[in-house]
């Protein structure tokens, strides 16, 4: 097929046609999760996003490397040069080892991830794990002559770097804006600047997580481990960097000055970065003090929380906006989300039922269909207008079941591709019912069996029989269909 697809790309700030730099190998890495709370709604935006291009990509056949990352070390509070690392802070209060602190929320981040059917990265490199590659990029960059040491920690030199290259030239903030805007901060006398940024810090007597250097005792910083990680894996240069909106500045702003002042040219091609998920207007995340947990959502045991809601539903909340636009939780949102999802899994079912006619009605154009869905994806991968023309295959769907439309052969099973192609390998929505994943923990076979059973019954005229099972199933959110050829159900 034709490659047609266009992304946003942030850097140039426009859609441009996806064009890999080493055709069909893909390189993409994004910056993943800090291991040191429950994963929440916000970590889920940008796994699903990601996860998105991931399997779109992978079904235009490109070979895609997907790099994200664990950050495990350098993270200060606050995204600062200063102040305690978020992941030795929790170690501390909770009395654990660090990296027992890591192990255990990277457990917790990798469970919620598979209930989201978020697919598998190829590599998920740990920071900690990569020190090496770090302090060998600070010996660049000193080498290159933008950074100095600076009492054992070393700096980025933003202003001499902006002298020949340009420090915003992903943001658009200016460098003599940053002068006009900061201040100069406690214990950040050791800086030339205020706004220049660590690249590796002195770590202080009663810090955990250090390594010894030649500068000092101490850690990377926060930057610098996805420039050094990104590198490792992909290149000076790759594909697609990915990330929340909330990282562009100064997060990824520092990472390509970080990538250019030690390899000489710039790291990614194309930026992404998904909006923020918000509560009342306001950002959702742990810093914050407002964040939901995956977990909260799936129990439903938190006061924001009306009920508890099923991965697939969140999924489908997260897919029904454009990863761009922002998304403001409430519980009429994910409400109307958990009935459009269970809407297009009742319909999975019924065209897993249907029956082809000799001759299709005019009316009925799949091929169309499919030719919008691809419009879609290829448009800056528009989930919520690919969801919209799912939805019109669903009507299509719901006609021919109830014999107002008639579809042949052919079209049958195109229709049947199309909705496994889109709904199951690129959105990756699943039956959850199949998998276990309700509340109930009932499953098709079951719910089969129980229906086998009402039938036995109606026809051995023990209605009370009959109705009990039906009222039971409709109790635990499964609808029965009495139809000619037998009982369809969905939920």
């Amino acid at each position: 097929m034709e490659n047609k697809l266009h992304l946003f790309n942030t850097l140039s700030k426009k859609k441009e046609l996806f064009e890999p730099l080493s055709p069909p190998h893909v390189g993409m890495y994004v910056c993943g999760p800090t291991v040191y709370g429950d994963p929440h709604l916000g970590h889920a935006r940008p796994a699903i996003t990601f996860d998105l291009v991931f399997r779109y990509l992978q079904h235009l056949d490109y070979k895609v490397r997907y790099v994200r990352n664990i950050t495990d070390v350098g993270h200060l509070e606050n995204d600062a040069d200063e102040g305690e690392d978020k992941i030795a802070k929790k170690a501390r209060l909770e009395e654990l080892e660090p990296m027992e602190v890591v192990q255990y929320y990277t457990n917790s981040y990798h469970a919620a991830m598979t209930r989201l059917n978020v697919l598998n990265p190829s590599i998920e490199p740990n920071a900690s794990g990569h020190i090496i590659e770090q302090m060998s990029m600070v010996k660049k960059i000193l080498d290159s002559g933008y950074a100095y040491e600076s009492a054992g920690s070393v700096y980025f030199d933003v202003e001499k770097y902006n002298e020949n290259r340009h420090y915003g030239i992903l943001s658009g903030r200016k460098v003599e804006e940053l002068k006009a805007s900061t201040r100069e901060l406690d214990g950040q006398v050791e800086k030339k600047n205020s706004f220049d940024f660590a690249l590796w810090k002195k770590a202080a007597p009663e810090h955990i997580m250090r390594w010894p250097s030649e500068w000092s005792d101490g850690f990377p910083g926060w930057h610098m481990e996805c420039s050094a990680m990104g590198t490792r894996y992909l290149g000076e240069q790759f594909d697609i960097h990915g990330g929340g909106m909330d990282l562009l500045f100064p997060h990824h702003e520092s990472e390509i000055a970080q990538s250019v002042a030690a390899n000489g040219k710039m790291p990614v091609r194309y930026w992404m970065h998904n909006n923020m998920i918000t509560l009342n207007g306001q950002k959702m995340g742990k810093s914050l003090g407002n964040a939901v947990s995956l977990e909260e959502f799936f129990t439903g045991e938190h006061p924001l929380l009306t009920q508890a809601y099923s991965p697939m539903s969140i999924r489908f909340f997260i897919m029904q906006a454009q990863y761009r636009s922002t998304l403001d939780f409430s519980n009429e949102a994910l409400q109307a989300a958990e009935k459009g999802f269970k809407r297009m899994m009742s319909a999975m079912q019924i065209l897993d039922k249907l029956q082809a006619n000799a001759k299709a009605d005019e009316s009925v154009n799949i091929g169309d269909l499919r030719n919008r869905c691809y419009e879609a994806m290829n448009d800056d991968f528009n989930s919520p207008i690919l969801i919209a023309q799912l939805f019109d295959g669903v009507k299509i769907i719901n006609s021919i079941h109830d014999g107002k439309m008639k579809i042949d052969e052919e079209n049958l099973k195109t229709l049947k591709e199309l909705f496994m192609t889109f709904v199951v390998d690129i959105l990756g929505f699943k039956d959850e019912v199949e998998e276990g994943g309700d509340d109930e923990g009932l499953s098709s076979k079951l719910i089969d069996t129980l229906i086998t059973l009402r039938q036995q019954a109606k026809a051995n005229k023990d209605f009370a029989t009959a109705d009990k099972i039906r009222d039971d199933l409709t109790a635990m959110g499964v609808t029965l269909k009495d139809t000619k050829e037998g009982t369809d159900w969905s939920l």
